[in-house]
């Protein structure tokens, strides 16, 4: 976890509870947490997924580990200890969407098993719902996909610790979901997750 540093500093209740803010706008909020190999296919299926709720007239965003690493995370490689602390930092935000009453998805890698558990802790503490779906995909299809040539350029040993190659990646054990890539469509696929969020009342907008 990550250590408090700031003094004096005191957390502000606003008058507006999530419940009367579920109610006004029609929905509820969670995070959908896609997590797999690079090229496995979580940012395909995310932004799929994203297009597919809004028109269902949900309120949908997306954070994509790429996206987020030009801004908020600029400043962290790819040590393990800096996608922890990525990972941390995506997992405080997708909270913060998430209790706007936001439908949001992240797509990241997300490797270590610790870490994610440390977001759906998080989410658990606010009363918010996670949802962590295991893009599965066998390393050699996702190799084979390769769509910005990082695996070519690990296994040439031009990148260094490469999900996957020489850094290990720790599959869901227990995930809400598992999709696997190699077996369905990326329409599929949303519609996997669109059924489960029915199922589980997080369509509220419909």
């Amino acid at each position: 976890m990550a250590e408090q540093k700031a003094t004096n500093i005191t957390w502000h209740e606003g008058d507006v509870t999530r419940a009367e803010r579920e109610q006004l706008t029609g929905q509820k909020g969670a995070t959908l947490w896609l997590t797999g190999l690079s090229g496995s296919g979580k940012s395909t299926v995310a932004c799929a997924l994203e297009q597919a709720l809004l028109h269902l007239g949900v309120n949908s965003y997306r954070l994509d580990g790429d996206n987020i690493r030009h801004g908020l995370n600029k400043n962290l490689g790819f040590s393990p200890e800096d996608r922890t602390e990525n990972i941390r930092r995506i997992g405080e935000v997708a909270k913060l969407f998430s209790d706007a009453c936001i439908l949001t998805s992240t797509s990241f890698i997300s490797p270590y098993a610790a870490d994610r558990d440390i977001v759906r802790a998080l989410h658990a503490e606010a009363k918010l719902p996670f949802i962590e779906i295991y893009i599965e995909c066998p390393l050699e299809v996702a190799e084979s996909r390769d769509p910005k040539g990082l695996y070519k350029k690990a296994r040439a040993g031009e990148i260094k610790g490469f999900t996957g190659i020489d850094a290990p990646y720790e599959a869901p054990t227990n995930p809400e979901l598992v999709i696997d890539t190699s077996k369905l469509s990326v329409e599929e696929a949303v519609e996997t997750i669109i059924g489960y969020l029915r199922d589980n009342d997080l369509l509220a907008a419909e």
